[in-house]
């Protein structure tokens, strides 16, 4: 019988799904702001570049730090923590006039909204079984499509009428009152504190890094990062100076993109759930691998051609991050899945700066802006793909098998099959 769920249920999945627009929205948002920084703040493009990897580099290490005492505490106190502390960054980032300031900001940002990810995945695993997190993950992720269809267009009027200052004040704003929702409304979250074993954190930390099945899941992890961050850094230059797509375009593209998987996504989540999250996996590796090196190689194209590829390649990646977050999330023992996936997401963090600047190193731009070496990057991004399916192998047994267990162990004596 499908799962129905709950008033409080569709609540948390739609609170964890907001919050996650916040945080990816502070994230991108840095992005498109570039061209009034450089000049209100008088910087280079390589301070420039400083500033949005401040972000990622600080959440890296934030990941790593929170991880020994990520299962210590109720779930909901440590996301209130963290999500205070993305707020005062933000803030921060709202107020600052110089470059150093602005810096100082986004490492504060990144110092906490690097966290709330993970702690907001911790959750999911502990309200919601495995057989429905794909569709609990497929509503969640809508947060990227979402951030990407009203978050970055909205922020980016904002800063051309009220300055660069307006889009931080803004999610300051909207994040203030996600923030009001999850101390009136969210239950606390502490189930796991009576699983704990003794020790400190660091011990959990290093018990937690040492574990097999969990090393091999942070190996795919990082791989199953590389996909995604490799073609994103030059995603718009290559549209414009190779597809032949104008600058007015760019934002169709975008839109007609972010619409169709904000759609798609939940539907997504609910065939990872019918059919299987590895399954569906697979499926949209399949797609990515198909899709991928012919819009890598394309020179001048229609707008209608570059708009159907893109919807292509963007189910394709949501097919496979939420089928594999929802695998994931079965991987670790309900008393370390805070520090899991807090260790998950800071390696997703820095296999995303190393793999920006791997992209970079492929591909080079000539004096007219046209980038060559991008099929190159192309056939990278499909290698890496493919080594990821073999790696979720393993892990998608080894679920298997635990899920089989836990049946087994939960069925009344005397039953049989």
């Amino acid at each position: 019988m499908p799962h129905s769920f709950s008033r409080y249920e569709k609540f948390v999945i739609l609170l964890l799904a907001f919050l996650q627009f916040t945080i990816v929205l502070d994230f991108m948002i840095i992005g498109p702001l570039g061209a009034l920084l450089l000049p209100a703040l008088h910087i280079s493009p390589q301070q420039f570049s400083l500033v949005v990897s401040a972000y990622a580099f600080s959440a890296a290490a934030s990941g790593l730090l929170a991880a020994g005492f990520a299962d210590r505490f109720d779930r909901k106190r440590l996301l209130l923590f963290f999500y205070a502390g993305f707020v005062l960054g933000t803030l921060l980032c709202g107020l600052a006039s110089s470059y150093a300031l602005l810096l100082a900001a986004r490492i504060v940002t990144g110092l906490f909204g690097g966290v709330i990810g993970s702690i907001s995945m911790a959750i999911v695993a502990d309200l919601f079984p495995l057989e429905v997190r794909g569709r609990v993950m497929g509503t969640v992720q809508t947060a990227f499509s979402a951030s990407q269809v009203l978050g970055i267009p909205l922020g980016v009027y904002l800063s051309n009428h009220w300055g660069w200052h307006a889009p931080f004040f803004l999610i300051v704003l909207v994040s203030s009152a996600v923030g009001v929702l999850i101390v009136v409304q969210l239950r606390p979250i502490d189930a796991h504190l009576k699983l704990q074993r003794a020790g400190g954190s660091f011990q959990h930390l290093r018990l937690t890094l040492g574990r097999g099945r969990y090393l091999r899941t942070f190996a795919a992890t990082m791989l199953l990062a590389t996909g995604g961050f490799m073609l994103m850094p030059f995603g718009s230059a290559f549209s414009v100076h190779n597809l032949g797509i104008s600058l007015e375009q760019l934002p169709i593209v975008y839109m007609v993109t972010g619409v169709s998987t904000f759609l798609a996504g939940p539907q997504i989540g609910r065939l990872s759930d019918a059919i299987g999250k590895y399954r569906t996996f697979c499926i949209g590796t399949l797609l990515a691998c198909i899709v991928v090196p012919v819009y890598c190689s394309l020179g001048l194209t229609p707008l209608a051609v570059v708009i159907l590829l893109n919807v292509l390649l963007f189910f394709a990646i949501t097919a496979r991050i939420i089928s594999a977050t929802a695998l994931i999330s079965a991987v670790p023992d309900p008393a370390d899945r805070g520090a899991f996936m807090a260790v998950n997401a800071s390696l997703q963090q820095l296999s995303g700066g190393v793999s920006a600047s791997l992209a970079g190193s492929i591909v080079t731009q000539t004096a007219d802006g046209h980038l060559e070496h991008y099929e190159t990057l192309g056939f990278v991004v499909v290698a890496a793909m493919l080594i990821v399916v073999a790696l979720m192998y393993p892990i998608q047994r080894a679920v298997a098998l635990r899920v089989a267990e836990l049946a087994k162990a939960a069925r009344p004596a005397g039953v049989v099959g």
